[in-house]
């Protein structure tokens, strides 16, 4: 079974992007997952196919029509248990334990969100998943699609050429990943941390969780923060 994505978009041309190409375009042509797109404008019923309308209550932009974006959402998840997902910059911070969880599925329906964003009624009628992938916004739903699908497929079984590289990185264990090293031993006067290279399995893991530890200590002290937090939760 392979991993199956569609994505409703007003601009389908902008798929499949970048995963095209690479890991994940040699994926795609072995069959090993599929990317469909729907264009929402398709879905409209007037003649100028409108899709948006001014926001209730006032206010700038316009807001995509629940009932043009219900029949798009219809017509993809016929039959279909998939999770519904909407990029959105309010929705729960996507991280990697979510992004296996999906990976594990049949695959995904994307709805990629325009203007200020879509009419609640059709989020909570059509049981949409909001997802963000990060604190800032981007003009639309697409390019956090296009990232969240390369965060899943690139872990699909047999996507990565050693299926052991992805548990090595970072948050995969709640930590940021180790300094990375390689040939020539020296350069511009720095040398490769003489551990690495002393062929002591047990020292070299050892370092490796230290300068883990010694990153995420620097850079995200929330993610230590949750670490203990689920070890406190574990223990109660």
């Amino acid at each position: 079974m392979s991993f199956r994505a569609t994505v409703l978009t007003l601009y389908p041309e902008m798929f499949p992007g970048h995963l095209g190409a690479s890991l994940a375009g040699k994926a795609m042509e072995r069959g090993q997952w599929s990317l469909d797109t729907l264009q929402i404008r398709d879905f409209a019923t007037d003649r100028h196919r409108t899709v948006d309308d001014t926001p209730a209550g006032g206010g700038a932009g316009m807001v995509l029509k629940p009932d043009v974006l219900a029949r798009a959402i219809d017509h993809a998840c016929e039959n279909d248990r998939r999770p519904r997902l909407l990029m959105s910059p309010r929705g729960r911070p996507l991280t990697q334990a979510r992004v296996r969880e999906l990976a594990t599925g049949e695959g995904v329906v994307i709805v990629c969100g325009r203007f200020e964003g879509v009419d609640q009624r059709v989020i909570d009628g059509r049981n949409l998943e909001e997802v963000s992938i990060g604190d800032y916004i981007l003009s639309g739903g697409e390019p956090a699609a296009l990232t969240l699908l390369d965060a899943i497929v690139r872990i699909l079984p047999g996507v990565m050429g050693n299926d052991l590289s992805g548990l090595h990185e970072s948050f995969e264990n709640g930590l940021l990943e180790h300094p990375h090293y390689t040939r020539p031993q020296e350069w511009e006067g720095s040398e490769i941390p003489s551990v690495l290279t002393s062929g002591n399995h047990g020292a070299i893991a050892k370092w490796q969780k230290q300068e883990a530890l010694r990153l995420t200590k620097e850079r995200r002290p929330d993610l230590l923060e949750q670490l203990e937090k689920e070890k406190m939760s574990t223990k109660g």
